[in-house]
């Protein structure tokens, strides 16, 4: 596993992306950096860092997609890596908030974006960004967020957890490819209020009472409503109201 260490960089996403477009990149390569000026979520939203106190880093997936219907999959290993990797250090209850931010209690410590490109022999690579709130304790502005220290009052050390996180996506990556299925299950256990009555807001701002029941195989979020129909939502046409 080879990392590359940035001081500074717009996004470790788009440094990755153009490097290996650029050169054959070993399988499992790692960018990161300490100031990230340009950082990216889901649906072009910002990520926004202190200098020095989280983990912003980006890893090089190929060959794990081999189709389009198989994109949510790698989603899926992501998020259930790095859950796994903070459950072995005590971080307590941990989830999922679907499609991929990472939770402690009711706060969003860590979010995924994963961007795909076919090359021109038809194969995918995936460029797996994520952002993880370590050391930061100022979160003016941001209600929902929290971060490793504040949630357990010590510092932690960010080339550990680097390290850590790289292994177990890339083992998990491997595992998967034989049994694919492997991480869907330990995925929906994962998953942010799963079996609880809660609000929900669609697209229309029409709001609705409803439980989720899970996650369709191409990453639509499957919601049991009121006259016991399930429907399935895509990202951005429904927001959990918590």
């Amino acid at each position: 596993m080879k990392v590359i260490k940035l001081d500074a960089i717009d996004s470790t996403n788009e440094f990755l992306k153009g490097l290996s477009s650029k050169k054959d990149l070993e399988n499992f390569t790692i960018v990161s950096t300490n100031c990230q000026t340009q950082g990216k979520g889901q649906m072009g939203a910002v990520w926004a860092s202190e200098v020095g106190k989280n983990l912003m880093m980006s890893i090089l997936v190929k060959g794990f997609i081999v189709n389009i219907s198989q994109i949510f999959d790698l989603n899926i290993v992501i998020s259930v890596s790095v859950i796994e990797v903070l459950e072995s250090l005590n971080i307590p209850n941990l989830s999922i908030k679907w499609p991929n931010d990472i939770m402690s209690y009711n706060k969003k410590i860590g979010g995924i974006l994963i961007e795909n490109s076919i090359k021109s022999d038809g194969s995918i690579n995936s460029v797996v960004g994520l952002g993880l709130n370590v050391n930061q304790t100022n979160f003016n502005n941001l209600p929902r967020a929290s971060s490793l220290k504040v949630i357990c009052d010590t510092n932690f050390d960010r080339d550990q957890l680097l390290a850590s996180i790289g292994n177990t996506i890339e083992k998990n990556i491997l595992l998967s490819q034989n049994t694919p299925s492997i991480c869907n299950s330990k995925y929906r256990n994962y998953l942010f209020k799963i079996d609880v009555p809660m609000p929900f807001s669609n697209q229309n701002n029409i709001k609705f009472m409803g439980i989720i029941q899970g996650v369709s195989s191409i990453g639509k979020l499957q919601i049991l409503l009121e006259d016991d129909s399930i429907v399935e939502f895509d990202i951005k046409e429904v927001q959990m109201l918590y």
